[in-house]
């Protein structure tokens, strides 16, 4: 059935775009033919969407050698958002995940046409990225180094080039801009058809006109589909619905949460121009004009992203096939009002249509991608907030690899569906917040910006409290964490509008706070970090915890181990602190946004022991970090008991009374690196997950090393801050990126954390990094285009401060003595 759809498409296609998918000639064959085909009883995947995200799983998982799988449509194939899809492929991206897809997909894309015979509309147009101030010409900068450490050719380039490149763009308000070369449009429907096309010939059982109702789910584990047609039975499903993932989601006998919604997104097609645009005219990206422009058959395509989005199907499903929504040129007309004014000429230039379609959007602006923490053999591919063509390819790829081999080959975890919790799937919520997130698309998004809808989700029992001693909030995990408290001298809403890639205006208050931990006491609110209780009735719990964390646990009661659990290659899928409160009682402390990750490892490697419990008990407990030189004076004299190391050793739990409170878990260990650190190894022959992959790394050695980077030509008042994705160079070489930056206090200088590889200067493939390839390197930070020396430490610099402070005591005491 799917051969002969293809044959009436590749027949009556005139021109490329979306209206080629308007012809209704074919429907009723369609129907009619899709009703007299039998589904199989059984498949091995049933993926449901025949969209761009249906088809490249499809296609990536029979590449991949997998050829029993079921692709089901319920409407016409490349119908719903991928029939409206602008088709713009831009690898201009913040992540550089969502780089690394693109630029796939970009590479995917542009050889479809040869392996299937199908016409893509693929052109390499080269997109450019405008500046109208300079912080969006800096945010430009920042991505532009991004892109060039992974192979991606771009170049910040001046206005003047810029009407080099579009005659027609008013450049008079530019600063500069941001020029990708490779980026390309193409035909969406027809690279969804090219895709079912190849995934097809590879054995993909492909039907049309197929709804599914539900899932079929026991014991936590995929058993079927069913469809309006009948069940099949699968080991595997992936939810590809698109706007509708949501609803499929809690459909099934035991509901998915799958947080997206959807919102209506309008573009304009213009008639050709009286000298029609060259086919390869480069794309452009205002998004300070909030609007993108790409040629279209001579004339205009352009939309964009307006700051007073309309939500729809709040209410849920309501049609099979995605219809053009009814226009509305009163909310366009800021929109198009940005375009005349970046390009005077399209004044008068005729209008075809404005169309209106829906796209989705998720919570944080980031695609879901993975295996649902709760069903087994349940994945997910949903969600692209507009950048489905870009996204499509890669994100098919990832996702395939999951299936295949258990882990894609990069690090998803930004993307993956478990990074939400039950609480940021709400209708309302979602509403709410997809509004907030559509005009963030193109709104200029310094470090530390936080989201303003849906707050208060999870809160402190301390919230109020703190919230009136001046307390400024973010968001994590949809729990409210203080950021710093500001002074009642400081103007509060100067505070909450400054935004900067340089020094930020609570620079000050920051530290004067740090100060106040290091020379005094303080008082830090870490409730929100996620907290589980193992027990068993035997030693079920122990022998569990032994396999799941690398670091011996079979410790004495009231002692904690730093741990982490490792995956089958031996890498970190957690980490995190377990006391023994008992016998037979764990309790587990682990980052925030982690919570439904470490739920769903431990449940999914758990055996099935009624005697073995697993307990969530993060909403429990209030966690109170106390830190500061005089933190055991506080504690001491809190509690009547003596806190002093010889009495309260480091990394040790007992239950105790503090103040007019009984039973508080006493625990001698901080979360903010305070006062030191402990090194775990295991017991010799002593198993647990992922031991194999470390011993062969311990003898092979690794590929890449964790570094702290302290900078050293860096003014802090002045210069661009790092804040994350920064390139790293090695003796003028590319050798990673950062993945986190701060400035400390203490050191008085910027450290940034990175991971560093050692690539070939011969054939660019990784080498083993050794701890004197790090140590005899010579380094620079690149942040946005501008290189910054910097120290490499494989340790922490606190010897030399330590000697310091020792000195320091020494010196004051001789002072009072004298």
């Amino acid at each position: 059935m799917f051969h002969r759809l293809l044959s009436v498409v590749r027949r009556q296609r005139t021109g490329r775009g979306w209206q080629n998918w308007s012809s209704s000639g074919r429907s009723g064959a369609s129907a009619a033919e899709a009703h007299s085909v039998a589904l199989p009883a059984q498949a091995q995947v049933v993926i449901c969407g025949g969209g761009i995200m249906g088809t490249s799983v499809a296609y990536h998982l029979s590449k991949m050698g997998w050829k029993d799988i079921v692709l089901l449509e319920q409407g016409r194939l490349a119908a719903g958002s991928t029939r409206f899809c602008a088709g713009i492929l831009s690898t201009a991206r913040h992540l550089s995940i969502e780089q690394k897809m693109a630029d796939y997909s970009n590479k995917l894309y542009q050889q479809l046409e040869q392996e299937t015979g199908i016409q893509t509309g693929y052109i390499r147009t080269g997109s450019i990225f405008l500046a109208q101030t300079q912080d969006r010409l800096i945010s430009l900068k920042r991505i532009n180094s991004r892109l060039n450490v992974i192979g991606i050719p771009s170049e910040i380039i001046s206005p003047k080039k810029v009407a080099e490149l579009h005659p027609l763009l008013n450049v008079h308000d530019l600063v500069g801009a941001m020029h990708v070369p490779e980026d390309a449009v193409v035909s969406s429907a027809d690279v969804a058809l090219a895709l079912a096309s190849a995934a097809s010939q590879n054995g993909v059982q492909i039907y049309d006109r197929t709804s599914v109702l539900h899932v079929m789910v026991k014991k936590g584990q995929v058993t079927g589909v069913e469809t309006d047609k009948g069940q099949i039975e699968c080991q595997y499903f992936v939810n590809c619905a698109g706007q509708w993932a949501y609803e499929l989601g809690l459909s099934n006998e035991e509901p998915v949460s799958i947080p997206l919604h959807a919102c209506e997104h309008f573009y304009l097609l213009t008639r050709p121009l009286e000298t029609p645009l060259q086919s390869n005219t480069p794309t452009i990206v205002d998004a300070d004009g909030r609007i993108y422009i790409r040629n279209w058959q001579g004339g205009i395509l352009s939309g964009g992203f307006e700051k007073n989005p309309k939500p729809i199907f709040t209410e849920g499903k309501n049609q099979l096939e995605i219809q053009n929504l009814q226009e509305d040129w009163d909310h366009f007309e800021p929109l198009l009002s940005s375009l005349l004014r970046r390009m005077p000429e399209l004044d008068t230039l005729e209008i075809m249509k404005l169309v209106n379609c829906p796209e989705t959007f998720t919570p944080d602006m980031r695609c879901i991608l993975g295996e649902s923490p709760l069903v087994q053999g349940y994945f997910v591919l949903a969600g692209m907030n507009s950048a489905g063509i870009s996204f499509g390819g890669g994100a098919g790829r990832y996702l395939a690899e999951w299936m295949v081999h258990g882990y894609p080959s990069e690090n998803i975890w930004e993307l993956d569906l478990k990074r939400f919790g039950a609480l940021q799937s709400s209708r309302t919520f979602l509403r709410h917040r997809v509004m907030e997130v559509m005009p963030l698309l193109y709104d200029l998004k310094v470090p530390r910006w936080d989201f303003q809808t849906g707050r208060q989700l999870r809160t402190s029992p301390l919230y109020d409290r703190l919230d009136a001693q001046g307390a400024r909030w973010m968001e994590k995990h949809g729990f409210e964490r203080p950021k710093y408290f500001v002074p009642p001298d400081k103007d509060l809403l100067a505070l909450e509008q400054s935004k900067t890639f340089y020094k930020p205006d609570w620079f000050d208050i920051v530290e004067s706070e740090v100060k106040c931990c290091k020379e005094a006491v303080c008082v830090i609110d870490m409730s929100s970090f996620t907290k589980f209780e193992i027990t068993s009735t035997g030693d079920q719990a122990l022998e569990v915890l032994q396999y799941l964390f690398s670091n011996d646990l079979d410790v004495p009661v009231g002692h904690i181990v730093h741990t982490g659990m490792l995956n089958e290659g031996g890498g970190y899928e957690n980490d995190c602190s377990i006391a023994r409160l008992s016998k037979r009682s764990f309790f587990m402390i682990s980052p925030t946004d982690q919570q439904v990750h470490c739920w769903a490892w431990l449940k999914k490697h758990m055996p099935e022991d009624s005697n073995l419990l697993l307990e969530d008990v993060t909403w429990k407990y209030t966690a109170l970090n106390l830190i500061g030189p005089r933190a055991v004076d506080v504690l001491s004299e809190l509690s009547y008991a003596p806190m002093t190391p010889d009495h309260f050793p480091s990394l040790f739990c007992k239950e105790m009374s503090v103040g007019y409170a009984n039973g508080i878990r006493v625990m001698s260990m901080t979360h903010t690196g305070e006062p030191g650190f402990m090194l775990y190894i295991p017991i010799e022959g002593m198993d647990f997950m992922g031991r194999d992959a470390l011993l062969q790394q311990k003898q092979n050695g690794v590929y890449k090393r964790l570094t702290m980077f302290i900078l050293d030509d860096h003014d802090t008042d002045l210069d661009l801050w790092p804040w994350w994705g920064e390139p790293i160079y090695r003796n003028g070489q590319y050798a990673g990126k950062t993945t986190s930056s701060a400035y400390s206090y203490t050191l008085e200088r910027h450290v940034c954390l990175g991971f560093v590889h050692n690539f070939s200067e011969d054939t660019g493939e990784e080498q083993v990094v050794t701890a004197d390839f790090i140590n005899r390197g010579e380094y620079e930070i690149d942040i946005a285009g501008h290189r910054f020396q910097a120290k490499a430490k494989l340790y922490p610099v606190t010897s030399l401060f330590t000697h310091k402070r020792r000195k320091d005591d020494v010196e004051l005491s001789d002072l009072h003595g004298k």
